[in-house]
């Protein structure tokens, strides 16, 4: 049957049908902004999580110091008193210690060698004996047992990152890493592929200057005891590994070693391989286990064999004693001194300031649309705690 605008009544059915399941599929889900709403109801319904702490949400009792001037300068005087006696103390001690400096690289080669002093260093038929005399202490201070021998190296790079990881410590540690030389390049194997131990650069760098002390003709015998770090000694170099292979090539590095002696006994190699953080450094040679009296003429013999020419350093001899602070060193108390003196300068600033100048004038505002208004002006006294903002109310006027 024809309806009257000429259609099909079952295909305007259809179509009825139709537009009413896309209706239903168009209403079957709600927008996703109300699915969300509901989901941020839904939270705020729901009681805390267990996390929800006053911990995590950071709302702890809390520790707000006031920085009023009473505090300020009490602290500054307090730092002041005890910083400038531990300043003066230092000092003190360090005045106490006796110490000899004497440079000898230059000293040490004869005159006629001195316009090529590389080649002088590096000849295996030029004699290296030297002898040095000089006074113990020209200011009559005795320097007591026992005395630290010390060498003293200027220009000498042991922190180069090549020059440190030229080492095994693997192979120091155990004899069955003798052949892990992985990192010692170039003084890792020899010409036949066997491996030298120690290896690598910081050992074949061994020094290898000598000193011989006298006074008054006799003999002052050095000791090597405790020289080196225990801790060294114990987990770093291990008993069962000896020398081998070690300054056999052609171009000779430093020391050599005693094949017979174990590493964990070698304390010059010891303290070399412990290297240092500063182109200028001391180690560590000996001590002289005898005193040393004012005003004595001290003999030393050098064997200077350490090729320091070739990258234009310095070597130096030190003999030293010690205080409760270590060796000699101003700076600890000058450095102690200069905090001190400073802290109680800004004490006394701060005191002429808080008595000449005790407040200030502060204005109080409100919020007026988007701008703020002054209502008054206020004295205050400096560092009053009433102005902090947890003091005020929430209207911004003070408590």
């Amino acid at each position: 049957m024809m309806e009257p605008n000429g259609g099909s009544s079952s295909v305007g059915a259809a179509d009825g049908a139709s537009d009413h399941a896309a209706g239903r599929r168009r209403h079957s889900k709600r927008p996703k902004c109300d699915q969300f709403l509901e989901s941020l109801d839904l939270l705020e319904m729901t009681p805390k999580r267990q996390n929800d702490s006053r911990f995590t949400q950071q709302e702890l009792p809390a520790c707000k110091p006031i920085l009023t001037p009473g505090w300020v300068i009490s602290t500054f005087i307090f730092v002041g008193i005890i910083f400038i006696p531990i300043g003066l103390a230092s000092l003190f001690a360090s005045e106490r210690v006796v110490e000899i400096v004497h440079r000898y690289d230059t000293d040490c080669v004869p005159a006629s060698h001195r316009d090529n002093m590389l080649a002088y260093i590096q000849s295996t038929e030029t004699n290296k004996t030297c002898t040095r005399t000089f006074f113990v202490s020209p200011v009559s201070k005795q320097m007591k047992s026992p005395v630290y021998i010390y060498y003293q190296l200027d220009n000498f790079y042991q922190n180069h990152r090549r020059y440190v990881k030229s080492r095994s410590d693997k192979q120091l540690q155990s004899r069955a890493s003798e052949n892990d030389t992985s990192n010692c390049d170039p003084e890792d194997v020899t010409a036949n592929n066997s491996a030298i131990v120690p290896c690598g650069l910081i050992a074949w760098s061994l020094f290898n200057d000598t000193y011989g002390f006298s006074v008054n003709n006799t003999k002052l015998g050095v000791s090597k005891k405790n020289i080196a770090w225990k801790s060294d000694q114990e987990h770093k170099f291990g008993p069962d590994v000896y020398p081998k292979n070690f300054q056999r090539g052609s171009l000779i590095g430093g020391a050599k070693l005693n094949s017979s002696i174990p590493l964990n006994q070698q304390v010059d190699l010891i303290v070399w391989m412990r290297t240092a953080a500063l182109p200028t450094f001391r180690k560590l040679y000996g001590k002289i286990e005898a005193d040393l009296e004012a005003n004595t003429e001290l003999t030393v013999v050098i064997e200077n064999n350490y090729n320091t020419y070739s990258f234009k350093g310095k070597k130096k001899l030190v003999l030293s004693t010690t205080s409760w602070i270590g060796g000699k060193n101003d700076f600890l108390g000058i450095a102690y001194i200069t905090v001190g003196g400073l802290s109680l300068f800004l004490a006394i600033s701060f005191i002429l300031i808080y008595i000449i100048k005790p407040s200030v004038v502060v204005e109080e505002q409100k919020a007026s649309g988007l701008s703020w208004l002054t209502i008054q002006s206020i004295w205050r006294p400096l560092g009053d705690p009433s102005f902090l903002s947890w003091n005020r109310n929430p209207a911004g006027h003070f408590n």
